[in-house]
């Protein structure tokens, strides 16, 4: 078996300017910035010859590439019981295109449909009784961050291997755009 998700990753330069967002955040375990990404479909667990099937059904994918804009943070909970601190991503056409189309193509070789609606965010950091006054301070303070005009011109299959200190991604193959 092997854990998969389908995801955009980002350049070194790119992941270190994140990377170098303030991190003074009680309970906060952030994410490596090497393990940066945008994910486009989480996969799951699946046997090696269905991810060799995904693999295929990616590989033949056509989009073009396009641009996409970073900006602002917000939180997966609410702000007494939050858990994520993520990293906006705004919502445009060619990237909402290519993960249904990226849904598609998992679905068409066999893998489970996901039943949570896409919606693009960069993960930061994994929270645990952050108190909420400083995780609004937080956001305040460095909620400006904005990356405009990051090139998306491929996209990666990822598999995740989960381990005590978080999980570790290595990229399985890169599919060009265009």
């Amino acid at each position: 078996m092997i854990r998969l998700f389908v995801g955009i990753g980002f350049d070194e330069d790119l992941a270190s300017r994140i990377s170098r967002l303030p991190r003074g955040l009680p309970g906060a375990r952030w994410v490596d910035a090497a393990n940066l990404h945008l994910t486009l479909r989480f996969i799951g667990e699946v046997e090696e010859d269905l991810a060799e099937e995904i693999h295929h059904h990616l590989a033949a994918l056509a989009e073009p590439p396009f641009a996409l804009t970073l900006a602002g943070l917000g939180l997966f909970g609410d702000r007494h019981q939050a858990h994520t601190l993520w990293l906006g991503v705004e919502r445009s056409e060619s990237l909402s295109r290519l993960a249904a189309r990226v849904d598609s193509a998992v679905v068409q070789a066999g893998a489970r449909t996901e039943p949570r609606k896409f919606n693009p965010h960069v993960t930061l950091a994994r929270l645990k009784d952050t108190p909420p006054g400083r995780l609004q301070d937080f956001i305040d303070a460095t909620g400006h961050f904005r990356e405009d005009h990051v090139a998306v011109e491929r996209f990666t299959l990822f598999r995740s291997t989960l381990a005590r200190q978080g999980a570790q991604y290595d990229a399985l193959e890169h599919y060009a755009l265009g």
